[in-house]
């Protein structure tokens, strides 16, 4: 004998079910699913390949900003170190050409009397040192007498009769040092005037 019975039924459960599916339109759309934030903001593969496009080339111009500017500073330096180089030659080449201009005045008025003494010829071999150290120093000596006159080497001292513009007399040896003035020659130039002539010793 089976113990089945009858269950009771919520008539007005049913009902209200069957109305609220009635009244569903059938085109409505599916509720939508909340998607997480993170997820949403998850950039793509070929944003994050574009990002890192633009992060390499911004390295890659930092670097070659960076090597430009070593290397500007490289040469600067250099420069800075030729030309202390140079002014400490310059500097030291001037505190000899006074001693080495004594030098030559006294080998220039040189008595003949004393021409084969000993200590003569010592010093006229240390005059030659001198002037030798000085050419191995890259010194030249400007030409200066019977050269025409040049402002950007010489320097007129005094104006005497003889030919116009030309140097006469050199006062002083002028210099160059690697091609470059070092110490303008003081020169008497002519004034364009024949010079006196000498008067006759019979008159």
């Amino acid at each position: 004998m089976s113990d089945e019975r009858p269950r009771p039924v919520d008539r007005r459960a049913a009902a209200r079910m069957a109305a609220a599916e009635d009244a569903a339109p059938e085109d409505a759309p599916a509720p939508a699913v909340a998607v997480p934030e993170d997820a949403a903001a998850e950039p793509s593969a070929p944003d994050e390949l574009a990002e890192a496009l633009a992060r390499a080339e911004r390295f890659e111009a930092s670097w070659k900003r960076a090597a430009a500017d070593l290397a500007n500073y490289r040469r600067r330096v250099e420069r800075e170190r030729a030309e202390q180089q140079r002014l400490a030659r310059a500097a030291l080449v001037l505190g000899i050409l006074p001693v080495h201009d004594d030098f030559a005045r006294a080998a220039e008025t040189l008595d003949d009397a004393l021409a084969g003494n000993g200590w003569v010829r010592g010093v006229l071999a240390i005059q030659r040192k001198l002037a030798a150290l000085l050419e191995s120093m890259g010194v030249e000596e400007i030409p200066a007498a019977g050269e025409p006159f040049d402002p950007s080497r010489h320097e007129a001292v005094a104006r005497a009769p003889g030919p116009d513009n030309v140097c006469l007399d050199v006062a002083q040896r002028g210099y160059s040092l690697d091609g470059g003035l070092i110490r303008p020659a003081l020169v008497v130039v002519g004034d364009g005037e024949a010079p006196d002539a000498p008067a006759d010793a019979d008159a």
